[in-house]
């Protein structure tokens, strides 16, 4: 009797579809240093949006994923050496990284900012008001080259994280910090931020930064942009994606 249950059973697996037996396997890329997208918690856990974002959609599309985490500067390169299968770490699609990888649909879209230090003297954000400051940015990122062309009487001090220019914005060693809006506010609203306020938030530069935050694969992995649209589409229209968002900010961070 328990070899005709046995049979019976391995039966019934092998009728069942090819996805129902193996998930699709995916390697996801994230800095892992970009609070409060992607970061490790004290516990050394990696938490963030992009982190949360992509485990709805790992879920979504029945994948089995791991995350790889590499720091910002090379994180292209390494997609394109087969160190991962797709970049989920709050990327810009810009028209110069459209040229090297292939993007999906955003997931978020929100502004730049600078900020300072609450005693700073500066009152605007303007390139006149701006000259001759420093101001810090991370490098091999958008904020870093709307600061090249907006700010060029400005002298801008390049960083591997932000970690870094927050350090020095502390410090007193520069005047102001460009980043994204979120990422500034949520430093600022933390102890570790309490040093330093928002000066101005600016608007966002279509050839610079692009329609929004996106998802980088390979070009050649169609299949997988394609997937991956599809999930995207998917927990904006069921509430999870509205779900992770209020879990992280006070307002919608996807954009118009």
């Amino acid at each position: 009797m328990n070899r005709i249950i046995i049979a019976a059973a391995l039966a019934i697996v092998t009728m069942l579809p090819a996805h129902a037996q193996e998930k699709m396997k995916l390697r996801i890329g994230t800095e892992g240093a970009y609070p409060p997208f992607n970061y490790f918690d004290s516990a050394g856990n990696l938490v963030g949006f992009d982190i949360d974002i992509a485990n709805a959609l790992c879920e979504e599309m029945n994948a089995e994923c791991t995350f790889v985490t590499q720091d910002w500067d090379g994180i292209i390169p390494a997609l394109l050496a087969n160190k991962f299968d797709a970049i989920i770490a709050s990327m810009s699609m810009t028209p110069a990284r459209d040229e090297i990888v292939d993007f999906t649909n955003k997931y978020y879209n929100t502004p730049p900012a600078i900020a300072v230090p609450k005693d700073s003297p500066l009152t605007d954000a303007s390139p006149e008001s701006m000259a001759d400051i420093i101001l810090g940015a991370q490098s091999s990122t958008t904020h870093a080259n709307y600061a090249e062309k907006i700010y060029p009487d400005t002298e801008l001090r390049r960083y591997g994280t932000p970690e870094e220019y927050k350090l020095d914005l502390k410090s007193g060693r520069i005047d102001a910090a460009i980043d994204d809006s979120v990422v500034l506010s949520s430093w600022i609203d933390s102890e570790d931020g309490a040093c330093c306020k928002i000066l101005a938030t600016l608007k966002n530069d279509d050839e610079i930064h692009g329609p929004g935050a996106g998802i980088a694969v390979r070009e050649e992995d169609t299949e997988l942009k394609e997937k991956l649209n599809a999930a995207i589409a998917a927990i904006r229209a069921n509430g999870k994606y509205k779900e992770i968002n209020d879990k992280h900010f006070a307002f919608d961070v996807y954009g118009d």
